[in-house]
């Protein structure tokens, strides 16, 4: 048998890595763990506090890691161009991308127009763009993998978060018609589909994530990426084509 050190790593490292939304909750947990195992890491998010915060933790962690970013909007067309041209000039192109970067959202009657817009440009339009530019480089070497971070909301389509529950249906079906069209062409696509868990997107105060952690109503960040690392190790001949990861005690 393979030592587990190994096979965790083996599509890491050196492995040009691009994580949209990377610098809170789920991206920043899988940035952690992908710049640990040697994996070429680019992170953006919106907020210019959160992005600083973001690199120098993980400078902190991991001195000698090799990590690019800047504060970036994915509803923003300059913006994506900009994170693209990171990606060519710094990383060379893009193995891995992690689409993760979105927002919450309520129900239909409590928005505005402007705000559910902006929502689903984030968690739907953000997601196209990205994995379209991955595509695009990806399928020069017939090789590549890219992992939408989706929603258990896709499935428990709750009254509070309609919005929400639009884009992550939406990305559901996205993940596995684009599966079927890159697959041919070496690329592997991934859906993950987390459900409640700690983060700045919660409406709970941290106390009571924590809490909720506690009594197992509640995922840490940290259980999604490692998700993603299971999934990101499989080796050539095999897919992991949907993961759901639930707390214990969260009855979908």
């Amino acid at each position: 048998m393979e030592k587990l050190t190994n096979y965790f790593g083996q599509n890491i490292k050196d492995k040009k890595i691009v994580i949209t939304g990377g610098t809170t909750g789920i991206g920043k947990a899988i940035a952690d763990v992908l710049v640990s195992l040697g994996g070429r890491v680019l992170i953006f998010g919106r907020d210019k506090e959160d992005f600083e915060k973001a690199v120098a933790d993980i400078k902190k962690q991991f001195p000698d890691s090799e990590l690019y970013g800047t504060p970036a909007d994915v509803t923003k067309k300059e913006d994506i161009d900009k994170i693209l041209s990171i990606a060519d000039t710094k990383l060379g192109g893009i193995d891995i991308l992690i689409n993760n970067a979105a927002v919450a959202a309520p129900g239909l009657t409590e928005e505005t127009y402007e705000d559910y817009k902006y929502a689903i440009d984030t968690n739907i339009t953000g997601y196209l763009a990205f994995a379209q530019a991955a595509a695009a480089r990806m399928k020069k070497h017939k090789s590549g993998h890219i992992i939408n971070i989706g929603s258990m909301s896709a499935e428990s389509r709750t009254a509070e978060s309609t919005i929400y529950v639009a884009t992550k249906t939406a990305i559901r079906g996205f993940s596995t018609s684009l599966r079927k069209e890159l697959n041919p062409l070496g690329i592997k696509v991934t859906l993950i589909e987390p459900g409640a868990v700690s983060s700045d997107m919660q409406t709970d105060p941290k106390k009571v994530q924590h809490e909720k952690v506690e009594k197992l109503e509640m995922l840490e960040a940290y259980d999604i990426a490692m998700s993603t690392l299971f999934c990101l190790s499989q080796p050539k001949r095999c897919d992991i084509v949907t993961m759901q990861i639930r707390p214990h005690l969260q009855i979908i």
